[in-house]
C-alpha cells in the first residue's frame, strides 16, 4: 500500500497484519479522491475506523491541511503513527485510540470537519449509528461531506429519515462508496 497522489506520492504506507482491516486498493483509492478531488484541498479531514490511515494520509497529501485519524485498536494507532512519522504529516493530524462514538463527543469541541470518511466494520450496522450521532454534532458544519464505505448489499435508503441525502455514489464489487450532504442545517 502506497500514497498514490499529491506531495507524498509512491511513499509505502504500512498495514497491519491480518484480516482484521480491509486496507483499500490503489485503484479504489484513486477512484475516491477523483470523486472527491474539489473537497480536499484546504480541508480539514476526519478519518474513522482509520485502520492504517492510508485514507486521511491520502487527504493530507492531496492538500488536506489536517486530518483527525479516529481506531479503537491500539495496533491500529501505532501503524498510522507510524506511517504519519514516516510521511512527515505528525504536525498536521491527531490520532484518537477510541470507538468512533466516543471520539465524536471528543471531537465536538474542536473546530469542525469539512470531510467525514467512514469505513466501519461491514455488516454491523455502525453506519446508521454514526451518522445519527452526527446530525446534532458540533464537529460537522452544514457543508460538510460524508462518505460512507459500506459492503454491496448494504441497504441505505434509510439516510432521507435522517436528515441526508446522497450526492454520488459508486459501486465495486464488492463494497461501495456513497457521498452524503445534510439537506438543510440540522
Amino acid at each position: 500500500m502506497r500514497v498514490i497522489a499529491g506531495t507524498r506520492r509512491s511513499l509505502p504506507l504500512k498495514t497491519l497484519p491480518g484480516r482484521d482491516t480491509r486496507p483499500t486498493t490503489d485503484r479504489i483509492k484513486e477512484t475516491l479522491f477523483n470523486m472527491m478531488q474539489t473537497w480536499v484541498p484546504e480541508s480539514r479531514f476526519l478519518d474513522l475506523f482509520a485502520g492504517s490511515g492510508a485514507i486521511g494520509i491520502e487527504a493530507l497529501s492531496r492538500g488536506a491541511v489536517y486530518a483527525c485519524f479516529v481506531d479503537s485498536s491500539r495496533k491500529a494507532a501505532r501503524v498510522i503513527e507510524d506511517n504519519l512519522a514516516f510521511t512527515r504529516f505528525t504536525d498536521q493530524a491527531s490520532v484518537l485510540t477510541m470507538d468512533a462514538e466516543a471520539a465524536l463527543s471528543v471531537l465536538d469541541r474542536t473546530e469542525p470537519f469539512d470531510i467525514v470518511f467512514m469505513d466501519p466494520p461491514y455488516r454491523q450496522g455502525l453506519e446508521r449509528t454514526i451518522l445519527e450521532k452526527l446530525r446534532g454534532a458540533r464537529c460537522v458544519h452544514p457543508d460538510t461531506l460524508y462518505i460512507v464505505e459500506a459492503a454491496i448489499e448494504t441497504d441505505m435508503d434509510w439516510i432521507g429519515e435522517f436528515g441526508y441525502t446522497c450526492v454520488k455514489s459508486r459501486e465495486y464489487r464488492t463494497n461501495k462508496h456513497l457521498f452524503l450532504k445534510k439537506i438543510g442545517d440540522m
